[in-house]
């Protein structure tokens, strides 16, 4: 596990496949050849990941927290415009410097994305990718986020769910036992911060895992922020086996179970990815 985070270009390489072989299957299910977004066929559209659907993706492709730009470059390789935004000037660059590696084009800017208003009303797409999670004012973020929509436009958003057995991503801990403890982020405050100081892990990693905990995301937390913001869900998917640990640990995706899926609270502990569609009412 400490593997994939040292070597950076192996994570961009990771996340870039995932994209390929799921995110991006699943989002074309929902765009008619000419790159519009479906409105009248959502219940008969293709099941998400079923990579023989014939949709195009829409040409241009926004990701706000795009990191080191691992989830863009697919898209850059179908021809999409795709600019990412991350207020990590370090992880811009890392970006800029990826994509020039893979030949690629791509737009990357380090700022807050509310601070670029000229981005405003061009996007039919939008990717939110293991960033919700982060972010204190959700309601805040996916009101202002609305106007970054070209009409008919839709957002991508993907997190693991809370109290899954690593949604505290507790995995980016330096500590060899921490990384790999299930569970350890649900302890109340007090006692993880102790436990985090005891394994001597870094200032700034203890002061981010506390602020995961404060600023987390449950699926029932989501579905609210969502229906208050003005958004519907054009579409849910919870997984079992997130597709990402086809990548990672090579184990196979698994979708999960309709019956636990439709139980509060009991579906996060067993969601360790949660996908959704949503767009503007």
């Amino acid at each position: 596990m400490q593997k994939r985070h040292t070597n950076r270009e192996r994570y961009f390489e990771e996340q870039a496949q995932t994209t390929r072989n799921y995110y991006i299957p699943y989002i074309k299910g929902y765009f008619t050849a000419s790159g519009v977004f479906r409105t009248d066929d959502i219940k008969t559209g293709y099941i998400p990941y079923i990579k023989e659907y014939t949709g195009n993706l829409p040409n241009k492709v926004l990701e706000v927290g795009c990191g080191e730009g691992g989830n863009l470059l697919p898209f850059a390789e179908l021809g999409c415009d795709v600019i990412g935004i991350d207020i990590a000037a370090s992880r811009i660059e890392q970006a800029q410097n990826f994509f020039i590696t893979k030949r690629q084009k791509g737009t990357f800017i380090a700022s807050d994305i509310f601070l670029l208003k000229d981005l405003q009303k061009h996007f039919p797409l939008i990717l939110i990718h293991d960033v919700i999670e982060h972010i204190d004012n959700k309601e805040q973020f996916l009101r202002n986020l609305k106007k970054y929509l070209s009409p008919n436009g839709m957002i991508f958003i993907a997190f693991p769910a809370w109290q899954m057995p690593f949604g505290g991503h507790q995995q980016i801990a330096r500590s060899k036992i921490i990384s790999h403890m299930p569970f350890i982020h649900l302890l109340p405050r007090i006692l993880y911060k102790w436990i985090l100081e005891l394994f001597s892990e870094q200032e700034s990693t203890v002061k981010e895992l506390l602020t995961i905990k404060y600023t987390r995301c449950t699926i029932e937390m989501f579905r609210r922020v969502v229906k208050q913001t003005d958004y519907q869900i054009v579409n849910e998917q919870l997984y079992f086996i997130n597709p990402h640990y086809k990548i990672k640990f090579g184990l196979t995706p698994h979708k999960l179970n309709k019956t636990i899926a439709c139980i509060p609270f009991i579906r996060n502990v067993f969601s360790t990815s949660c996908f959704y569609l949503i767009r503007p009412t």
